[in-house]
C-alpha cells in the first residue's frame, strides 16, 4: 500500500511488548516506510570509525552513557543524507567526512555543528518517501523536546499489553542463540521440544529471562514513560492501542495508520 504523505512514528511500548514485531509488519505493508533506529546509527559509526563513531565508543569504554546530543547528531546527519531535513542557512556537513578531523580539544559537536545549525529550525519533507519509525529515541520527555526541534513527529503508538501477559510471554520464551530464532511454549512452539526448527540444535533461555528482573523492569518503564506519554497527548498525536499479542494489535495498528495517511491500494 503507498502512503500520500510522510508518516513520522514512534512506537512506544514496554519491552516485551512487541514493537520490533509491530515494526516489521508495517514496513512490509507500507514499504515507504523506514526505520531509524539510534542503536544501529551508533553501532554503524562505532564500526565504520567515523569521527562521531570514535568519540562514541571512547564514551562507552569509560563507562558512561552516550549523551543525547550525541544520538542527536546521528539522526540529524541520516535525516539529512536521505534529504528528509534541510537547512538552507549552513553548509552540508557529514559524520563521514574524511576531510576533517578532531583536533585537541575538539568534539564532535564542536567540528561538525556549525553554531546556526544548533538553534535553526529544519524545513522538513512530507514526501511519503520521507516516511520512517524511530526506534531508540526518545525515551523521556526531555528527549522528545529535543526531537521536537528537529522534526515533528506526526504519530506516537503507545502499545499497551498487561504486565501479567508480557512475563508470561516472556517466561515461556526459547531462543537459538546462534541466529537469534525466537520460540515460545505458549503460541509459537518449536516443531519439536526444546529444537531449532531449523538445525535441529538445542534451544536456552536468556539469562535475564525470570519473572522478577521483568517485574522491575516492566516497573520502570512505566515510571520513566508517563510523561513522555502525556507529552505527545499534548500534542495531539498520541494513540494507544490495547491487545494481549502482536497478532491481535498488528490489524488495529494497519487500520489505523491508514487512515491517518491516507493509505491507497497501489
Amino acid at each position: 500500500m503507498a502512503l500520500s504523505r510522510a508518516a513520522r512514528i514512534i512506537l512506544v511500548g514496554a519491552p516485551g511488548v512487541g514493537k520490533g514485531t509491530q515494526t516489521e509488519r508495517l514496513m512490509n505493508k507500507f514499504p515507504q516506510l523506514s526505520s531509524i533506529s539510534s542503536g544501529d546509527l551508533l553501532r554503524k559509526n562505532v564500526r565504520e570509525r567515523t569521527p562521531l563513531g570514535i568519540q562514541a565508543e571512547s564514551t562507552i569504554k569509560a563507562g558512561a552513557l552516550v549523551p543525547d546530543k550525541m544520538i542527536l547528531r546521528l539522526i540529524v546527519n541520516e535525516l539529512s543524507m536521505r534529504g528528509w531535513i534541510t537547512d538552507h542557512t549552513v553548509r552540508p556537513y557529514s559524520v563521514y567526512s574524511s576531510s576533517m578531523s578532531l583536533g585537541m580539544g575538539d568534539s564532535v559537536d564542536s567540528v561538525y555543528i556549525p553554531s546556526g545549525l544548533r538553534t535553526s529550525k529544519y524545513n522538513y519533507s512530507e514526501h511519503p518517501s520521507a516516511s520512517f519509525i524511530l526506534d531508540g529515541f526518545p525515551r523521556t520527555a526531555t528527549q522528545a523536546l529535543q526531537i521536537d526541534d528537529l522534526i515533528p513527529i506526526n504519530m506516537v503508538v503507545n502499545i499497551n499489553t498487561p504486565s501479567d501477559i508480557i512475563i508470561d510471554r516472556i517466561c515461556n520464551r526459547w531462543v537459538h542463540a546462534p541466529s537469534g530464532r525466537v520460540y515460545n511454549t505458549t503460541f509459537n512452539k518449536p516443531k519439536v521440544d526444546g529444537k531449532d526448527d531449523v538445525t535441529g540444535e538445542a534451544l536456552t533461555r536468556r539469562a535475564d529471562d525470570d519473572p522478577e528482573t521483568w517485574k522491575a523492569r516492566l516497573k520502570n518503564f512505566k515510571e520513566t514513560s508517563q510523561s513522555l506519554l502525556e507529552h505527545y497527548d499534548r500534542l495531539g498525536v498520541l494513540w494507544t492501542v490495547n491487545g494481549n499479542s502482536s497478532d491481535e494489535i498488528t490489524p488495529q495498528l494497519l487500520r489505523e495508520f491508514g487512515k491517518r495517511f491516507g493509505a491507497l491500494e497501489n
